[in-house]
């Protein structure tokens, strides 16, 4: 017996006929089917689409049904988790033995349901721009991530990404950060040339306050930070600066910068920023045996010839400092960053300018003017961890007044062993000293005599007349 679903496609290979002017007996010689069949299906009000199939337990529908529960837990945790990614992890956590269709058919039932229960409707934007390759080793690009509060949780606030792509293979760098200083910016860059084992010919950035010095109109040389000017010296590379409002200049980094969060942070929960790290190198080798879409190569393949064409790093790193004026205060102390670092008394002045180079562990002084011997430097301190902080170098205060000097008497005629005992209250012989027997005593109080006057004394000598107080006249006559 012909099943529902094909008598249906098999008549509608004939609905020619029907409107060719063919009879329904003739139609159903033709089909082999019983004429009231033919006419149920072939009349003006039949139905507009095939009957459904019956359902069928498949074992492929059974496979990804026992998998629906963790699938709408993560879209539940992130809506616009990609199927690749939620198949990578099935595979991974979970020993999952179907294919990526059969996620990606789940997955077009599955979103919508969950991103109705959530309230939300994703959308996307799309722009034009003009694509661009480069030959290996040729140039890498760098970009930030604001991944916000993921680690709130631990007591950190705020947690970013820094991350490196080489352009021609896509092998990407991943490192997570508590700031954006320049000190930390450069920073990520040593540990990236480490991972890639060599450092590209250009590096493409936007225009950050770590790279460029300042904003000029479009169309101008754009005046490099001299850090970066120096940073890019040491280890051979050029600095290349986007126009502004141009991110599509660095779409690899940038589409990097999400892929990180759908294959490492999404739906996930971390405790530390070493956590982070270690998440990113274990996906590395994932990603390296992934084949790119759009070079059309497997990324790890890609990466060796990347790799080989690299420039080498020196064997000297270069320590990037960041260089701030401050003024020197009267207790000969420097305010950086909420804490305070001691100068040298003899070498400075109060209000005196100096520079505060800060590093991640050190912060080091050094006056704008050299001295006599061409020396800059004043103290090197370690960096305090938090705020409120007081670093007080030893000899710094040698030479200032500590106080030992000071002493004190309430007597008019100065008394031995005083200057003896210093304000400590004891004499050379043991014996009170002339502050401390007077307060224990208080001979010389005793000895004061007050005068005694009447209140007549003080009228005579102003020439006022005594204030009398006159009754009130009953009558109302004075």
């Amino acid at each position: 017996m012909v099943p529902e679903a094909e008598r249906w496609l098999e008549l509608r290979r004939f609905r020619a006929l029907r409107l060719a002017g063919a009879s329904v007996s003739e139609i159903a010689r033709e089909t082999g089917l019983n004429w009231r069949t033919v006419k149920k299906y072939l009349e003006a009000d039949g139905p507009a689409a095939p009957p459904a199939p019956p359902p069928r337990a498949g074992r492929r529908e059974q496979v990804i049904a026992a998998y629906a529960p963790v699938i709408d837990a993560w879209l539940r945790a992130e809506v616009l988790l990609k199927g690749t990614v939620i198949h990578e992890r099935l595979v991974a956590e979970y020993g999952f033995a179907g294919n990526y269709q059969r996620v990606k058919m789940y997955l077009q039932e599955a979103r919508p349901r969950i991103a109705a229960e959530l309230g939300c409707t994703p959308a996307e934007l799309a722009r034009l721009h003009r694509r661009f390759e480069v030959v290996p080793g040729a140039q890498a690009q760098v970009d930030w991530g604001d991944e916000g509060g993921i680690l709130a949780r631990a007591g950190i606030p705020k947690v970013y990404s820094f991350h490196m792509v080489l352009s021609y293979s896509r092998d990407p760098f991943c490192c997570f950060t508590t700031s954006q200083d320049l000190v930390t910016f450069w920073a990520c860059h040593r540990r990236a040339f480490a991972h890639f084992g060599g450092v590209p010919g250009s590096i493409v950035y936007d225009r950050a306050k770590t790279v460029v010095r300042r904003h000029v109109a479009p169309g101008k040389a754009v005046p490099l930070h001299p850090e970066a000017v120096a940073f890019a010296g040491h280890y051979g590379f050029d600095i290349d600066v986007l126009a502004a409002c141009r991110p599509t200049g660095k779409g690899r980094v940038e589409r990097q910068v999400t892929i990180v969060r759908d294959h490492v942070l999404a739906g996930r929960s971390f405790t530390s920023l070493d956590a982070l790290d270690r998440a990113f190198l274990a996906w590395v080798p994932a990603r390296r045996a992934t084949v790119h879409r759009t070079h059309g190569e497997v990324i790890g393949v890609r990466a060796g010839r990347d790799h080989a064409a690299l420039g080498p790093v020196p064997a000297r790193p270069y320590v990037v400092a960041g260089r701030h004026l401050r003024h020197v205060g009267k207790d000969c102390l420097v305010a950086f960053e909420a804490n305070l670092y001691s100068v040298p008394a003899a070498r400075v002045f109060p209000r005196q300018l100096v520079e505060v180079r800060s590093s991640a562990a050190t912060i080091s002084l050094h006056a704008t003017v050299p001295d006599e011997h061409g020396v800059t430097l004043l103290a090197v301190h370690q960096r305090a961890v938090g705020r409120g902080a007081r670093i007080v170098g030893p000899g710094h205060w040698e030479g200032l007044p500590d106080g030992r000097t000071r002493a004190t008497t309430t007597s008019c005629e100065a008394v031995p062993g005083e200057a003896a005992g210093r304000g400590s209250g004891r004499s050379r012989r043991g014996e009170p000293a002339g502050a401390l027997r007077f307060l224990l005593a208080r001979t010389d109080t005793a000895q004061v005599t007050v005068g005694h006057r009447p209140l007549s004394v003080y009228d005579q000598v102003t020439g006022t007349r005594p204030f009398t107080t006159v009754p009130a006249d009953p009558k109302g006559t004075t």
